[in-house]
């Protein structure tokens, strides 16, 4: 990848002002001291006025090609926040106007899809990451640091939930069943769940799924189950539902040594939502005591069993940190294009298996490093 010589702050132009652009990307960008958010993309009259009261200062264009036509505004990275169906052309349309991007998940629809845009920034020799923000969870840095350290032996089982209780549809493309949409919880949460059991425990050679669309009138998938045999054998059963009256436990990870269980959602994304911004001084992404982990055998942490363990505060801010260095071409990127095209191939696999009740068989990917 090709280093940029641009002086800090990198100047950002942000596409779509949704539930993505103006809850995660923008706050974040604009807390980092790396970055600058200098534009934002929307058509929506209200979300414009949203993007300038909310950013002072941002330039506010109708339509994302305006970001690097002729007589636009000066930029160094381009994030696309935009609805599923136009990761992959506002993507393609950046990367060849020579700028670096970074796409929210999932990246594309299809693996074929995310492996032709990795090829593309290789070509162009730009950097080409996907925000996939749970690798910076609370919960998640905790059991990674538990791994590491070899709390629990060699694991066995993982077994991790994205589960609520929405019963009624909310409405919009996500709940859609339109292919081209790109709708439902398995690309949706099952993003985020698939892409951390393979950062935990390596490439997937079997995918089973069963997927089904519970609430009346809804047209995607919104109860969905997983499971993962990977390379080393570990076994990962992955939930995301918006129909459990009951949450279950986020993790519950089972080694020959112990096992270890939390409960509840990291932190950062209620703060987003409730305005609250990371920056020098503040306890970001820091869980409450009650929200810790147990680690432990033989006993249901619900009845005391195990030990609590301290949660590895959540850092969201990493990731944009992280992908500034990799603009400059003094760190590497955080999330590949080829990393997010493995994950593709799991939720196409699952897509597949729910659709024929099959087992699916896979050969994990040989991609190499992409930019």
């Amino acid at each position: 990848m090709t280093p940029l010589t641009t002086p800090l702050p990198l100047r950002v132009g942000l596409v779509g002002y949704g539930l993505a652009g103006s809850v995660f990307h923008a706050p974040l960008i604009a807390a980092s001291p790396d970055l600058t958010l200098t534009a934002v993309t929307t058509g929506n009259p209200e979300r414009a006025a949203e993007a300038r009261a909310a950013h002072p200062g941002v330039q506010v264009l109708a339509r994302p090609e305006d970001l690097w036509a002729d007589g636009g505004p000066e930029l160094d990275l381009v994030v696309v926040a935009s609805p599923n169906k136009t990761h992959v052309p506002i993507a393609e349309a950046a990367l060849k106007a020579g700028l670096p991007v970074v796409v929210d998940k999932p990246l594309a629809a299809t693996a074929a899809e995310a492996r032709g845009l990795a090829a593309l920034a290789e070509e162009r020799g730009l950097l080409l990451s996907v925000f996939q923000n749970r690798r910076w969870d609370s919960d998640f840095l905790t059991l990674r640091r538990l791994l590491d350290d070899g709390e629990l032996g060699e694991v066995q089982r993982f077994e991790s939930r994205f589960e609520r209780w929405r019963p009624l549809l909310k409405g919009g493309w996500r709940e859609s069943g339109a292919p081209e949409e790109i709708g439902g919880l398995l690309y949706d949460l099952g993003s985020h769940v698939v892409d951390q059991a393979l950062v935990l425990f390596g490439p997937a050679v079997s995918v089973y799924a069963e997927s089904d669309v519970r609430r009346p009138g809804a047209e995607a998938d919104d109860d969905t189950f997983v499971a993962i045999t990977h390379a080393n054998g570990v076994r990962s059963h992955l939930y995301v539902s918006a129909t459990a009256a009951q949450l279950g436990p986020r993790f519950r990870v089972l080694g020959q040594r112990a096992g270890f269980v939390t409960y509840g959602l990291d932190p950062q994304e209620a703060a987003l939502r409730e305005g609250l911004r990371p920056g020098p001084g503040t306890a970001w992404g820091v869980e409450p005591e009650a929200l810790w982990g147990r680690l432990g055998s033989g006993e249901s942490p619900l009845t005391g069993g195990g030990t609590p363990v301290e949660s590895v505060p959540g850092d969201y801010p990493a990731y944009y940190a992280a992908v500034a260095a990799a603009v400059r071409g003094t760190g590497p990127n955080p999330v590949t294009a080829r990393e997010a095209a493995a994950a593709l191939d799991v939720l196409e696999a699952a897509r597949r298996s729910a659709r024929e009740g099959v087992t699916v068989r896979l050969t994990p990917a040989t991609d190499g490093a992409d930019g």
